[in-house]
């Protein structure tokens, strides 16, 4: 919405209120410009206390008051959509726990990365490559070192 035909009309208004005293259309002509400001912002903050009464009435999501120079619209945003959940495996017992790793900022940047190229979460991704590095040692295991030799020899 435009504020400035609203701010044009409040300024006829109020000039032909004064129109018949020339003193007080001298004064008039002085102050229209701080006048016009407070108005505007008056207007603004109707508009800001529209959006959190909208905001308080509706089921999910929020209204926020968007400016810019004259223009102000009240847009409506949805509620965020929910991240599908994550398969589980059948040998999990559905229970889920929380976890706080540290890692330098290089590796986080790295793993948000790869998860953006599988378009997964980082928690989904996070999970299934330690998933996958669990059954990697698992099969190593199994395998008894594969064809490993320790040890010293002499030739």
């Amino acid at each position: 919405m435009e504020l400035t035909p609203h701010l044009e009309a409040i300024r006829a208004d109020l000039e032909s209120l004064i129109a018949a005293d020339e003193a007080l259309a001298t004064a008039f002509e002085r102050m229209a410009r701080p006048i016009e400001a407070t108005l505007q912002l008056r207007l603004l903050d109707v508009l800001g206390d529209a959006a959190l009464e909208l905001t308080e009435q509706v089921p999910a999501g929020h209204a926020e008051l968007r400016v810019s120079g004259r223009d102000a619209r009240v847009v409506y945003i949805g509620p965020p959509e929910a991240a599908p959940e994550p398969s589980v495996p059948d040998d999990d017992d559905g229970g889920m726990a929380r976890l706080t790793v540290r890692m330098p900022d290089a590796l986080k940047g790295a793993i948000e990365a790869a998860a953006d190229a599988a378009a997964q979460s980082v928690n989904a991704w996070l999970v299934q490559a330690a998933r996958s590095a669990l059954n990697r040692g698992s099969d190593s295991r199994r395998r008894g070192g594969g064809n490993r030799i320790s040890g010293y020899a002499r030739s």
